[in-house]
């Protein structure tokens, strides 16, 4: 493991749409400490495309933040919403190779043509643009034709995202800690977006665009998006990228004693709570650290130290829980 090839590179992807909890502590640190052991380089970026969800002051927050947790990054930060013309120029040889194709469907025809259960509480199948329309006759509405793809403008504030075609076949990866992967793309969640309609590359186009020309080979996040690597593996494919395909790697999510995502209910977990209130940072990387299996009781320990401790062979798939005990421990201070 420590002999990296040179040219491994990782990235650090926050979303400036909030401030960071515990479980992305864990998933930045043990990527940067992995990082920073294996001799990866380290690149920030802030992927700041969810224009409606931004903050403002968020991403300055997440720079001192991070910088507060002892975490350094080698390039950047750069920000996705700098320069859209890379995303464009995606989505030009997609629709130039016949892709992509505009749709106009709302999530309420989509929901009256569903066929198959939703993917997931977020995000429903789409069953494609006959059965949309088929449903729309169903309830006596007549289908507008949709216009050809060459007369739809890109990435324009207009009524229409473009959907990437997905056959009917398994896309198979392997992950490392989890192992190969096989996944059926369009009976999980059908013809998915690339652009939406507020004109702004949809994350999956966006983090492919951006793993490629900014050299990622090594990607590092919460098994969450787990599901996702399987679109990305096709849109790298679209893109003519396939030889740039990254190692993945998904780390296990951070839960509440009640087996659900860290949320308001568990008490306030964000980075500024533990920050504000004078909590040396140590007991944090420490917390990760016993997370990781990186040691075998909680003790506070800097970043630094955490590069020696961390291991690859040491991370499982089992969820963590934030416990009782963790949440005691943490605001103690250190001696």
């Amino acid at each position: 493991m420590t002999d990296s090839p040179p040219h491994e590179t990782t990235r650090l992807a926050p979303s400036p749409t909030g401030a960071l909890h515990l479980g992305n502590a864990f998933a930045f640190l043990v990527n940067w400490a992995l990082a920073r052991k294996l001799g990866w380089r380290v690149v920030l970026r802030i992927e700041d495309l969810d224009t409606p969800r931004n903050k403002p002051g968020s991403d300055q927050l997440t720079l001192d933040l991070l910088r507060w947790l002892g975490i350094d990054w080698d390039d950047g930060p750069y920000y996705q919403s700098a320069d859209l013309s890379p995303y464009r120029d995606a989505l030009e040889l997609l629709r130039t190779q016949g892709d992509i194709y505009p749709c106009d469907a709302t999530r309420k025809q989509i929901e009256q043509a569903m066929s198959a259960p939703h993917a997931s509480d977020h995000e429903r199948r789409y069953p494609g643009p006959d059965q949309i329309a088929q449903a729309l006759r169903d309830v006596g509405e007549q289908p507008v034709p949709t216009p050809s793809a060459q007369d739809v403008p890109l990435l324009d504030d207009d009524p229409y995202a473009w959907r990437l075609r997905v056959p009917d076949t398994d896309i198979t990866f392997d992950d490392t800690l989890h192992g190969k992967q096989t996944l059926n793309v369009q009976q999980h969640v059908g013809d998915f977006v690339v652009a939406t309609k507020a004109g702004h590359p949809a994350y999956q186009l966006a983090v492919v665009v951006d793993d490629a020309r900014q050299g990622i080979t090594q990607v590092m996040r919460g098994d969450d998006l787990l599901p996702s690597s399987a679109r990305q593996v096709l849109i790298y494919q679209r893109l003519g990228l396939a030889d740039r395909l990254p190692t993945y790697t998904h780390l296990p999510m951070v839960y509440g004693t009640d087996g659900r995502r860290l949320a308001k209910r568990h008490g306030d977990t964000r980075l500024t709570h533990y920050m504000d209130a004078g909590t040396d940072p140590r007991r944090l990387v420490g917390l990760v650290a016993y997370w990781a299996r990186a040691q075998d009781e909680r003790r506070p320990m800097s970043a630094v130290e955490l590069i020696d401790a961390v291991g690859m062979d040491r991370l499982t798939t089992d969820p963590i829980t934030f416990t009782d005990e963790d949440e005691a421990w943490l605001p103690q201070s250190s001696d």
